[in-house]
């Protein structure tokens, strides 16, 4: 946990309506697009002819798929992709996905895209029953359920509906099989699932719409929250398994997790940050000389303020484009060197002046608190902190790693507290009324804040561990 929240992964999936198709690379380029949903491992998988052939490793979509690699995977009809971040298990190979099995019925391909809030239970109760595991990913359970069913129903699509029936929490998944490509999300719809069409007939899914754009796709819609999309035999029919839940989308991916160009539900991304920072400025108005975001994740929200409150907006950052995310980086010193190699004031900017510095969220608050005592140090007269989100006050179950109160700033500290921990003139936080407002204005009226409020939209676990898994072994 550093000063960042981490979403758990990022699927990317491809259905050919023609045989025989390259479709290593436009799958690459999708898990390449999708890359800040997860940066510690990433893998293919491709059908070809039934077989299912798989590529994975620790590391980046451009360090793990080399050209050479690319050209040397086959051909074939489907394809399934992912990049991961770990909320739980550890970043090892073995938890890389795609996850393949082989069962009495066939094979079995499977991409994840959340947390399990049952993942334990279940394991243990598939162990009891004589299964053995490879890796502490809560995505190997999913398979083995999902298997388990599939012995007993006629098809791999029932298989999955009756496993939705044991496995609770986020998920939204594709499942490969020799015949099959199928899209699923959870009853909640906690993690976000797309479909598109690419070169007007093949079918493509993502766990973000920006990706179907940028591999040359149309984005269509959605996938429901407890639907399946079920792809075979180049017909493509929908399933509805959701059993009246509440539709209940993880706020954040709004806030923070997905790209500025992608749309949810209807909602572009950068609108809805750009509304956070209109809101920001109608609630907590400032006299200031300039608006500048912390690079990348508060632009958008800065850009907003600016626009409403009419104070100009400017760049207070330059951004490396050669350095990684600080998360990655194995001690606390190293990642304090890679904050400063990453960000640097513009001295001329800042210099004298009055700056509103705006960003989407605090975790714990040491990039900030950095950040602010660069400000001033390079001259700036007062720095005016606005937060595009409210305080997080509780852990996440959802595919976030929000795993431990300890972690949060706004757990320990007052706002009054932080303000002054941070070195800011002012601070102020986005009210949850107001992210309401925005969201309701394109018809969303649910969704899941729990780590702001403490309540969730389904039963949770009466506590929650990070590698919860790593004491079976």
């Amino acid at each position: 946990m550093f000063d960042k929240l981490k979403e758990e992964c990022g699927i990317f999936g491809i259905y050919s309506m023609d045989n025989n198709e390259a479709l290593a690379f436009p799958t690459a380029v999708g898990l390449s697009t999708l890359q800040h949903r997860g940066e510690e491992s990433c893998g293919i998988a491709i059908n070809d002819g039934g077989i299912i052939v798989n590529h994975k490793d620790v590391g980046l979509v451009n360090s793990v798929f080399k050209p050479h690699i690319l050209e040397q995977m086959p051909t074939g009809k489907m394809s399934i992709g992912h990049v991961r971040y770990s909320t739980t298990g550890d970043p090892k190979k073995e938890n890389a996905q795609p996850m393949v099995i082989r069962h009495a019925k066939g094979n079995l391909a499977v991409v994840h895209n959340g947390n399990l809030t049952n993942a334990l239970e279940l394991r243990e109760e598939l162990q009891k029953n004589g299964a053995i595991f490879n890796s502490t990913s809560d995505t190997e359970v999913i398979c083995y359920i999902i298997a388990r069913e599939r012995l007993k129903t006629h098809s791999i699509e029932d298989a999955i509906v009756n496993a939705m029936k044991y496995i609770k929490g986020a998920y939204s998944l594709l499942v490969m099989t020799s015949q099959k490509l199928i899209a699923v999300r959870d009853p909640n719809g906690f993690r976000p699932l797309c479909m598109g069409k690419l070169n007007g007939k093949d079918i493509v899914f993502s766990s973000e719409s920006c990706a179907i754009n940028i591999v040359g796709g149309d984005f269509e819609r959605d996938i429901k929250p407890g639907e399946l999309v079920v792809v075979t035999n180049n017909e493509v029919k929908s399933i509805d398994a959701r059993n009246n839940a509440k539709e209940t989308l993880c706020i954040f991916e709004y806030i923070y997790f997905a790209r500025p160009d992608s749309t949810i539900n209807g909602l572009n991304v950068h609108k809805f940050r750009e509304e956070a920072g209109k809101y920001l400025s109608i609630q907590a108005p400032v006299d200031a000389d300039i608006v500048a975001g912390v690079p990348d994740s508060g632009l958008d929200a800065a850009l907003g303020y600016s626009k409403h409150s009419k104070i100009p907006y400017d760049i207070a950052f330059v951004k490396s484009k050669y350095i990684g995310r600080t998360f990655i980086q194995s001690t606390q010193k190293t990642r304090k060197a890679q904050v400063a190699l990453k960000l640097n004031p513009i001295k001329t900017t800042v210099e004298g002046k009055k700056i509103v510095l705006v960003d989407d969220s605090i975790v714990r608050g040491n990039t900030l608190r950095r950040l602010i005592k660069t400000l001033k140090k390079a001259g700036a007269k007062e720095v005016h902190l606005r937060i595009a989100a409210p305080p997080f006050i509780d852990v996440c179950y959802f595919g976030t790693d929000i795993d431990s109160k300890e972690n949060l700033i706004a757990c320990q500290k007052s706002i009054e507290e932080i303000r002054e921990e941070m070195g800011a003139d002012s601070l102020e936080y986005l009210d949850l009324e107001n992210v309401k407002k925005i969201v309701a204005e394109y018809g969303i009226k649910d969704f899941c804040a729990g780590c702001f409020t403490g309540k969730y939209p389904i039963e949770v676990p009466k506590e929650i561990k990070k590698d919860k898994f790593e004491k079976i072994f």
